[in-house]
């Protein structure tokens, strides 16, 4: 459709900042399109709403208050709240609010105690302490799913107010679950946490770590649940769960929520990255452009980003500047493409070596382990390599490698072949 179809679109997502919305795809997935983006100023909003030809729109920051306010008729969920992000004009032309990011959480929030903690919401988290990061929208929403519909003890934590960060830990160490609502974490501003692992792993009482945010797929907060062995799951459930029940109230009809774990797949799929790591001389980069054409995806090797960044190969840093100027810029460029979404990345060899990279590679991926033989990797133009020995480096990054990566491949002899493995051990 062009532009001017899409402007007409029964159905869209209403807001001020939209590039990075996923809810074109999520909507056609289930139904309710075409489906626009509307990225209007705040003296637009109420003229689109009120003349706008549109049957169903979703609202998202900073409307969601103005849209209740526009609104003929509000549920009780948005009348408790103040802010909707539903609208759907019915046929005498009168518009319905609704909040379905309390549904949508809560959606999330049940799946998640049967899936990862073996019980009911109740009887996993009922009448215990829930610490909600932010007092956003968000917050309010994921506070009411708590108190209303899991019968938990909510406290919300903020910069300022009666509860802060400050001292946490010390207040509420029986606190059950940890819900994030702030942006904290975010892509482009990742891996950063609201809370850091050392205030989580005070907190003696927890027993799971959510958050709404969606992109990257492991924030810098579940990065840390992860590492503490606490069970963890980012928002993008509740952002298809929501979708879901706002396309219902758009379409009239009910829909199977089997659509929710469908829909969610198909968009980790697509959004996910494939991040390959191994020895030098593995075939890391080769494979890497391989899959990359079997994906259909943009393929980015780090050495090479780094070359055109740089004006000098990594051989080139290394030499004239040594090997901890050149880790300085890897951990740099990596992290930059690392923090996008949909790409093949193709790490260097040592981007093991620094402990800070982990995160910054497993945060939006699935990382395969290239494991070649070690008498079939060559030094040529790999100067630590040549200077420490293949076997030396081997022994220092091996067990890196392992825990690092959520598949090992065993190399089959062609790029091709490793490929296609990858995209076989991945379910691409």
């Amino acid at each position: 459709m062009g532009e001017k179809d899409l402007d007409a679109a029964p159905f869209g997502l209403v807001g001020r900042t939209l590039g990075h919305s996923w809810s074109r795809q999520i909507h056609e997935r289930l139904g309710s399109a075409p489906y626009a983006l509307h990225e209007l100023e705040p003296d637009e909003v109420a003229p689109f709403v009120r003349d706008g030809a549109w049957c169903g729109l979703n609202v998202t920051i900073p409307y969601k208050r103005r849209a209740a306010e526009l609104a003929n008729e509000r549920s009780p969920r948005v009348e408790r709240l103040g802010a909707a992000n539903t609208l759907v004009r019915r046929e005498d032309g009168s518009i319905l609010a609704e909040n379905t990011d309390v549904l949508g959480f809560f959606w999330m929030l049940t799946r998640f105690c049967r899936r990862e903690l073996g019980s009911s919401v109740s009887e996993a988290l009922g009448s215990r302490k829930a610490l909600v990061l932010g007092s956003g929208g968000a917050s309010q929403a994921v506070r009411l799913a708590l108190e209303e519909y899991a019968g938990m003890d909510v406290v919300t934590v903020s910069r300022s107010g009666k509860e802060t960060y400050e001292g946490l830990a010390r207040r509420h160490a029986d606190a059950a679950l940890v819900v994030n609502t702030t942006p904290v974490g975010m892509f482009p501003n990742c891996p950063a946490s609201p809370l850091d692992e050392a205030t989580l792993s005070a907190l003696t009482g927890l027993v799971a770590v959510l958050d709404v945010v969606y992109n990257p797929r492991r924030t810098g907060l579940l990065l840390a649940a992860e590492r503490l062995g606490l069970p963890a799951e980012s928002g993008l459930a509740m952002l298809v769960a929501q979708a879901l029940y706002a396309s219902e109230l758009f379409q009239g009809r009910n829909l199977d929520d089997s659509l929710v774990a469908e829909v969610e797949g198909q968009i980790r799929a697509q959004t996910e990255n494939v991040v390959l790591i191994g020895m030098p001389g593995a075939g890391k980069s080769s494979c890497g452009r391989a899959l990359a054409r079997l994906l259909g995806r943009p393929f980015v090797d780090v050495d090479e980003a780094i070359a055109l960044e740089c004006g000098r190969s990594a051989a080139q840093i290394i030499r004239e500047d040594g090997e901890e100027a050149f880790r300085a810029v890897e951990t740099e460029v990596t992290g930059r493409y690392a923090a996008r979404s949909g790409l093949v990345l193709a790490c260097g060899g040592g981007v093991v070596t620094r402990e800070e990279n982990r995160d910054l590679i497993r945060q939006n991926a699935r990382v395969v382990f290239l494991d070649r033989p070690i008498a079939e990797l060559s030094d040529d133009g790999r100067p630590m390599s040549q200077t420490k020995g293949v076997e030396r480096l081997a022994a220092e990054r091996m067990d890196a490698y392992r825990s690092w990566a959520d598949v090992t491949l065993p190399c089959t002899g062609s790029p091709a072949g490793d490929a296609e493995l990858a995209r076989r051990l991945l379910v691409l």
